[in-house]
Parts: structure tokens; C-alpha cells; sequence
């Protein structure tokens, strides 16, 4: 199948496409750029070192022994975007070209309105376009489990049945996001789900859980080929963060009491789950959603498992807990299903600490990246606009 990545200089694009045309299938590529840029903001880079987009793009053709279409541009240019789908005419479209961090979003009213304008907008672009160009295009969105929040109900993927007043219908889950990011994932899928029903295009959209990870299967060795993983409070998840800080050891920053629950899932998996959505595509004029991830687990007990995986390495690190800088719940319900994947073939790889361990030790080689950075590890950015350092409560 011939698949366009939008995003695919980021965390997930780059290992994407490789893993993609190590099945068969022929990528192409749009970006912007602007992760570099916005991690560069936050006075931060990426903890693995990265290539230009131009020595990713010549390390590609030189192991694929083949050419990666690259267009350089962001989606809200819609006539850059019609022109690339035209130019690729792609069989699927993985969407990942969008502003991913909570906190970023939360910065202050411009970073806020970027992330939305960005979002929707460029999303809302996309969905114009392939209607015009490619209408019987795949699109794959990247959603995120942040966009249900964390209901006193278990989580569906995507739609419950409802009886209300001795009537019953199939309804979308309420939407709970707990940023502007996430509020901006929510106003994408509901423009997806109705661009679908009114004009019968054909999407998925992934509820994605929190990825971790510096490697995928098969990922060569050519610097070229490696993907970023960054560290600092808006673009380092939870466990890249908690990882990065060990190799230094500096305290696992842990918000809160650490009670709050999320899914989790290895970069290699994210990789499987995506592949199999492409190669099983739905009807047209089908919306479906998949909830991604592995398993769920508490802030707390990732960061104990960093902190086991550390010290089998001889590396002795103490967890820390910081005042949350975000307004959300100390504790709380969280069971969302995981089946439509499982169903499609995903096979979990199972072994979170070994991951870990493979992540500590990929890392300790670029241990000095990360300590010349070591000051975007204490996160300043609060729910409320203000920016202040968050200090220990233990």
C-alpha cells in the first residue's frame, strides 16, 4: 500500500516509516518541523541525538535502497496539502502532524490558541482534502486516551450503548479532556465522525495511551534512522522522562501522590498496532475508533519500575514527589477496553521492565544531553497560567 505519514519527522513518524517499509508497504512524508523547534523552545532537545531531515531522508534511501517522498509544509496551507496528496495519491494517511503535549497547551492564551488553530484546523484541512483529491483514502488520526478523561465508568473504544427514558441508542463516549491540547483531539474526532457520515469517507481514529520508548524492531543502526526522545515537562512522557532522569540520577519526578492512572504502551508496539490498522481498513463511509495501549498502570508504580530496572543496572535513583502543576484527579476510576486491536492480531511485547532496561541503557551513552538540560526536569508550567516551579511535597 502506498502510505503518507503526515508528522513523520517526529517520535512516531520517522520509526513508523521505516517499520512500514520493512512490511512492504511505499512511504512518503510531510512536516513542518516544528517539534524541533517547540522542544528548543522549552530550552530543551532530544536526549538521542537526531539528523537533519535531509541525512534522515539520505540514511533512508541508502538502507531501503529506495527514495522516501519528503514535502516540507504544514497542513493549514491547503494548497501545499492538495498539492502533496494529489502528487502521492496515498492508499492511507496516518495523521500525526499535530502540537502533542497537555502542557504546552496550557501555557498561556497564545500557546493555547496555537494548539487548537494548529489541531482542528490543519486536521479539518485534511479531511477537506482528501475529500477533493482521495476520497477513498484510509485516514488513520492519532487520538489519545486523554480525550475520555477519567470517567467513574469503564472506558469503551468509542461508542456505548445508552437507555435513557425507556429509549436506547449507540452514542459516542462523553469527552472528559483535561487540557487544550486534549480538548483539541476531542473537536478532531467529532469532525472526523462527521465528515465520515456526511460524505462517506473512511477513518480511524486511534485512542492512543502514553508511548515510551527508543527503539522499535529492527531499527538498523545508522544514526540517520533514530528516533528523537525528549525529556523536558511539555514533550517528555512519563516514562522517557522518569528513564532520562535515572541515567542521571536525579529524582523521579513524580506529580502528586502519583495515584493517577493511564495506559501505557512500548514505541515498538505503537508501530504493530498502527501497521495492523492500515492493512485492515474500513468500509467506506466508516468511523471507527481503537483504544491503543499495553496495560495501565499508576505514575507511582511506573516510577518504582524505572527505579527496579535502575538499580539492576548498579544506577540508584529516589522518586520525588512534586506538587502537580496540573488539575486533575489524585485518584480515580480507570478500566478502558482494548479488544478491536487484540482482535486485529496485536500482540503485546510484554516486558515493561526489560524495555525499561533497554531505554536505561541506550540512554546512559548520551547521560551528558541530558545533564546539560537537566533544568527543564522540574516542570514550571501550571493548569491555572502561571508558571512557577513545583516543589517537593515529600
Amino acid at each position: 500500500m502506498k502510505v503518507l505519514i503526515a508528522g513523520i519527522d517526529g517520535y512516531l513518524g520517522w520509526p513508523l516509516a521505516q517499520y512500514l517499509t520493512q512490511r512492504g508497504h511505499v512511504v512518503a512524508g510531510i512536516d513542518a518541523l516544528l517539534r524541533r523547534q517547540w522542544v528548543t523552545e522549552m530550552g530543551s532537545d532530544s536526549a538521542i541525538p537526531i539528523c537533519s531531515i535531509n541525512d534522515r531522508l539520505a540514511g533512508y534511501e541508502k538502507c531501503f535502497g529506495q527514495e522516501l517522498l519528503f514535502r516540507e509544509g504544514n497542513l493549514l496551507d491547503y494548497k501545499f496539502l492538495k498539492e502533496s496528496l494529489a502528487e502521492f495519491q496515498p492508499d492511507a494517511i496516518v495523521h500525526f502532524a499535530e502540537m502533542p503535549s497537555a502542557p504546552y497547551s496550557m501555557i498561556d492564551q497564545e500557546h493555547s490558541f496555537f494548539t487548537q488553530q494548529n489541531n482542528v484546523m490543519g486536521s479539518l484541512n485534511l479531511l477537506w482534502a482528501i475529500k477533493e483529491v482521495c476520497p477513498e483514502t484510509h485516514l488513520i488520526k492519532l487520538g489519545t486516551m486523554g480525550e475520555y478523561g477519567t470517567p467513574n465508568l469503564d472506558i469503551p473504544e468509542g461508542f456505548f450503548e445508552i437507555e435513557f427514558r425507556g429509549r436506547k441508542d449507540v452514542l459516542p463516549f462523553p469527552r472528559q479532556a483535561g487540557s487544550f491540547y486534549h480538548w483539541s483531539k476531542v473537536h478532531d474526532s467529532n469532525n472526523t465522525m462527521f465528515a465520515c457520515r456526511i460524505w462517506g469517507l473512511k477513518a480511524t481514529d486511534i485512542m492512543q495511551g502514553v508511548v515510551f520508548g527508543t527503539r522499535i524492531d529492527n531499527d538498523g543502526g545508522d544514526p540517520s534512522l533514530r528516533t528523537r526522545l525528549d525529556f523536558d515537562q511539555c514533550f517528555g512522557t512519563a516514562i522517557n522522562r522518569f528513564c532520562c532522569q535515572a541515567v542521571i540520577e536525579h529524582p523521579l519526578t513524580v506529580y502528586g501522590g502519583g495515584g493517577q492512572i493511564r495506559g501505557f504502551i512500548p514505541l515498538r508496539d505503537s508501530m504493530q498496532c498502527v501497521a495492523l490498522v492500515i492493512e485492515n481498513p474500513p468500509s467506506m463511509g466508516e468511523y471507527r475508533v481503537f483504544n491503543q495501549f499495553d496495560r495501565t498502570y499508576t505514575i507511582e508504580a511506573l516510577a518504582s519500575l524505572v527505579q527496579v530496572a535502575a538499580s539492576d543496572l548498579g544506577i540508584n535513583v529516589v522518586i520525588q514527589n512534586y506538587e502537580n502543576p496540573r488539575t486533575e484527579m489524585a485518584k480515580h476510576h480507570y478500566n478502558p477496553d482494548r479488544n478491536r486491536l487484540v482482535e486485529l492480531g496485536y500482540k503485546p511485547f510484554g516486558n515493561i521492565v526489560g524495555e525499561i532496561k533497554i531505554m536505561l541503557d541506550d540512554l546512559s551513552t548520551w547521560r551528558e544531553r541530558i545533564i546539560k538540560h537537566k533544568q527543564v526536569l522540574i516542570p514550571d508550567i501550571r493548569w491555572d497560567g502561571s508558571r512557577r516551579p513545583s516543589r517537593g511535597i515529600n
